[in-house]
């Protein structure tokens, strides 16, 4: 298979420092949709969970009301790099000390996905622990340490054994 048979999914989580509904967290509320539009509209954007709030931050995470998660799906690294670095999203990101907790685990995976396969939480749940465990593989990785589609064959859906749903 080639390189564009497949697709990059990511996921990254936070903790929230205050309730979503709190003033400590209205910037960060109030600039959801801005820059969830300036995602769906970014070049490589492929794909982004929802909710029915048009975001994901009432989709449940390793079952900890505290986590919020963003899984989203790009044409490749370079697209999705290109996104977290520039407008609405950089200024967010530079605040993110202000919302979130800092937490000692990595927070961020990326896989590859046969092109058109939208992931799902469990999938995700699966590569970032994956991750956190065994470090950058072919299964998930990072920006910094990354592999090409064609270092594996990725399984949709596929959770390995022992890999459940907690931190």
């Amino acid at each position: 298979m080639t390189a564009a048979a497949y697709e990059l999914a990511q996921v990254n989580i936070a903790r929230l420092k205050a309730p979503l509904d709190s003033p400590r967290l209205r910037d960060f509320v109030d600039a959801l949709d801005p820059v969830n539009a300036s995602a769906d509209a970014a070049e490589g954007f492929v794909w982004r969970l929802q909710s029915e709030s048009g975001n994901a931050t009432d989709v449940p995470f390793f079952g900890d009301d505290w986590l919020i998660v963003n899984l989203t799906v790009w044409r490749d690294g370079d697209a999705l790099t290109a996104f977290m670095y520039q407008g609405r999203h950089r200024e967010m990101l530079a605040r993110r000390r202000e919302w979130f907790e800092r937490l000692a685990e990595a927070v961020t995976a990326l896989w590859w996905v046969p092109a058109g396969h939208r992931p799902t939480v469990a999938e995700a749940e699966s590569r970032l622990l994956h991750l956190r465990t065994h470090g950058p593989t072919p299964y998930a990785f990072t920006l910094r340490t990354s592999f090409p589609a064609e270092a594996s064959e990725p399984v949709a859906g596929e959770v390995p054994e022992g890999l459940g749903c907690s931190t």
